[in-house]
């Protein structure tokens, strides 16, 4: 199992590497407005209704909704981020209070929330520059891989046990701790304030905290293990951007807040 996370990483990184640097800009954009569109077919698995008419129903709404913000684009970028923000406090205060029900209107438009706005992050931080995207999700790599060592090492005490119950507040810490010396190390190597940096950083560790138990308590709703089976021994899209969706439009909205732009 290790070893076919392992090599499905390894593939999955390699083939992202290609997307930012090596294809050309338009090609790179239709390849994420495709991952979203496959998150979509995920998020429609949530809805409480295997009906193939009514998901794929629900994957062309958000293409859509994916149109039409990509026409407005840039004036409605700022405001979606903003938007996608306020879901996100709201999501947090909603996973303390779990288990709750959710209506089915609520799976529909919180998927637009989630996938939206992270489409729309993906694509404004690729066109600032490949390499600005990548560290935003080094951010969340970095949540991620402290959280998961130091979890294993020590964790005891639960985050949400009713949500993920693999989850513990020393897997939290331990993630702060890597995003912090991250930051650390970026502020020297970019020559930025790490006054201004290491804040940031943990701002956004901490929403990619969020969206990882927001979207787990979607499939805890819908009785899923994983969203999907598109990545072996990872799951699917939404399993491995849940993450992501909360903190790239944090980061996107935060790059010209804190100057880092």
């Amino acid at each position: 199992m290790l070893k076919e996370r392992i090599i499905t990483a390894v593939i999955a990184v390699a083939a992202l590497l290609l997307v930012l640097f090596v294809l050309p800009q338009a090609v790179a954009q239709v390849v994420v407005a495709a991952v979203i569109l496959l998150g979509a077919w995920e998020w429609s698995g949530f809805l409480g209704s295997q009906s193939m008419p009514l998901r794929a129903g629900y994957v062309a709404l958000i293409a859509i909704l994916m149109g039409l913000v990509t026409w407005f684009a840039p004036q409605i970028d700022g405001l979606l981020f903003q938007l996608a923000l306020a879901w996100w406090v709201g999501a947090l205060l909603w996973t303390l209070f779990y288990p709750t029900p959710i209506p089915g209107a609520v799976r529909w438009i919180a998927g637009a929330l989630v996938l939206l706005p992270l489409y729309k992050a993906l694509v404004v931080l690729y066109l600032a520059s490949p390499t600005v995207l990548l560290g935003a999700l080094l951010i969340v790599w970095a949540a991620d891989t402290g959280a998961f060592v130091a979890g294993k090492a020590f964790g005891r005490v639960k985050l949400a046990p009713k949500i993920s119950p693999g989850k513990t507040w020393e897997g939290v810490i331990g993630g702060l701790v890597a995003v912090a010396a991250l930051a650390v190390a970026g502020a020297y190597l970019f020559d930025v304030r790490i006054a201004v940096l290491v804040p940031f950083c943990l701002a956004v560790a901490c929403a990619s905290i969020v969206g990882d138990l927001t979207v787990s308590m979607f499939k805890r709703t819908a009785g899923l293990k994983d969203s999907g089976a598109i990545f072996p021994g990872h799951g699917g899209i939404l399993d491995r951007v849940d993450s992501v969706a909360a903190a790239a439009p944090l980061f996107a909205l935060g790059i010209g807040w804190a100057g880092l732009q």
